[in-house]
């Protein structure tokens, strides 16, 4: 495997994605504003999204890829009769939960968004969409599950690629239904279900050729699944607490008149950036650490962790520093358009800014996550994660009322610093990662390009000032400009300075 070539292709995918992504979030910005209507939907459609990256890409990937890459090892047979009664319990699982959901709605979004219950009209809308959205969750559960098999068969773009669907289908509604005034969120609540089912169609049809299930109505508890289950439970906590930061910031949120559509919009935009480096080189490395870690292969393990490491810290640190100065510019060139307005632009472009202070962070939990979850041990990052999100909820109420939902933002960015340092202590008490390993010379080295770079990005955005205003027709394409100009400086000055080689893409890990 190369680490840089896979995780750049599985970059490729995820980028055309969020563009897509940012087009749909820029339509409804257009057509919802942040209004109750679109607060409504954000949580409707938060909801099922959380729960995917809970149970399918995080949990459940960090869970399966080791067990199913052990017994490849161990032959076709045996792999295939794992991942058998595995998808027979994920199905059965999630046909309950979504059953029970459905069922009970009004109570759950009680505990989701309480704040909702003090306007009735609200809260009947978001129990409506809501209903309709959360069946995504079965249909992209069982699309990860699959998207797991061709990951463990380091075939990863296929799944990437899929995430575009979602994406198209939502921007072809808002085109056809742009003038349904407030049926708009439901045409769009029931365009995300479809997606859902879409998408498992899609990564099923190439991930057949791997594996095709047969599901079994009589389901035994192997040794195992026991196994398998051991650390997916208390993996849908662990890896996707970033994720559940966010949740329980939108729980606080509701409190506020259209809070939940300022952190959804300031979450859009920096989440661009933390697929790249911290789930696209998760996701990559998971498989083939698994393998060396199984084989004792010490060198590649090493080797692997560290450019991995070097790699998230190369595409997160800077891109951290360019949302905390143009946090802005960045919102209003991005959203500030129809009936988003320059206040809304204001309370969003101040919680990209703290959670900007947080990207590097998020990112690198899921970095070293992935080097404990490759050890079978996804119950160190369960507690720390415990951790994060308690430190997240006591500062968030805390202060809430004082400051407002700007807390959130700033919680979930001091949690996430303490569960990553929790992660990295656990790494090098068990001599799995040292402090060396980040104090190295091309780690230094990225620091101080990024900081040249992103200096001159600050003074493009002082130069281009008037360009960048929110009146400004052209704020989108001079924010495209200032961006590619620091992206050509940054990889510049990464090649003069020898941070990046050209022979690294040819590296084979």
């Amino acid at each position: 495997m190369n680490l840089i070539k896979s995780t750049g292709t599985f970059s490729i995918f995820i980028i055309i994605s969020r563009i897509a992504g940012y087009l749909r979030d820029v339509l409804i910005a257009i057509y919802l504003g942040s209004g109750p209507i679109a607060d409504a939907f954000f949580v409707a459609f938060r909801i099922p999204n959380t729960f995917r990256r809970l149970f399918a890409e995080g949990s459940f990937n960090a869970a399966f890829v080791p067990s199913y890459s052990s017994e490849l090892i161990r032959g076709k047979t045996k792999a295939k009769n794992f991942a058998n009664d595995t998808f027979s319990f994920l199905m059965l699982g999630l046909l309950i939960l979504v059953i029970v959901v459905e069922i009970f709605m009004p109570g759950f979004i009680f505990l989701i968004a309480p704040g909702f219950y003090e306007d009735q009209s609200k809260i009947e809308l978001t129990t409506l969409l809501t209903r309709i959205t959360f069946p995504f969750l079965l249909f992209i559960s069982l699309a990860s599950f699959f998207s797991a098999i061709l990951n463990s068969h380091n075939k990863f773009s296929i799944a990437a690629a899929s995430s575009i669907i979602l994406n198209i289908i939502l921007i072809f509604i808002i085109l056809l239904k742009k003038n349904s005034d407030d049926n708009l969120v439901v045409y769009l609540s029931y365009g995300v279900s479809i997606s859902g089912l879409i998408q498992l169609i899609f990564v099923y049809f190439f991930a057949k050729k791997y594996f095709s299930p047969e599901l079994k109505l009589r389901l035994k508890i192997t040794k195992k699944i026991k196994f398998f289950f051991n650390k997916f439970l208390p993996g849908i906590f662990s890896s996707g607490v970033t994720q559940i930061n966010i949740l329980v910031g939108t729980i606080i949120a509701s409190f506020q008149a259209s809070a939940v559509s300022y952190i959804y919009y300031a979450d859009r935009i920096y989440q661009i950036n933390l697929a790249i480096a911290g789930i696209a080189i998760g996701t990559v490395i998971l498989p083939n650490l698994s393998r060396h870690i199984k084989t004792n292969n010490y060198k590649k393990i090493i080797f692997i962790q560290n450019k991995s490491f070097e790699l998230c810290l190369f595409l997160s640190l800077p891109a951290s520093m360019a949302l905390i100065v143009g946090s802005e510019q960045i919102t209003s060139a991005l959203f500030g358009y129809g009936a988003f307005d320059s206040i809304s632009v204001k309370n969003s472009s101040n919680a990209l800014f703290y959670f900007a202070l947080g990207l590097p962070a998020f990112a690198f939990i899921k970095v070293f996550s992935t080097f404990l979850f490759a050890r079978d041990n996804t119950k160190s990052p369960f507690y720390y994660s415990l951790i994060s999100v308690l430190v997240n909820i006591s500062i968030s109420i805390f202060y809430f009322d004082k400051v407002g939902f700007i807390i959130i933002p700033i919680a979930t960015s001091i949690s996430s610093w303490i569960n990553a340092f929790l992660l990295f202590l656990n790494l090098s008490q068990n001599d799995y990662f040292k402090l060396k390993n980040i104090l190295n010379i091309p780690n230094l080295k990225i620091v101080l390009i990024s900081s040249i770079s992103i200096y001159s990005f600050y003074m493009f955005l002082n130069g281009f000032e008037k360009y960048l205003a929110y009146n400004s027709e052209l704020k989108l394409f001079t924010l495209i400009l200032l961006v590619v100009f620091t992206i050509l400086i940054y990889i510049l000055l990464s090649l003069l300075t020898k941070t990046f080689k050209y022979s690294d893409i040819k590296l084979k890990y």
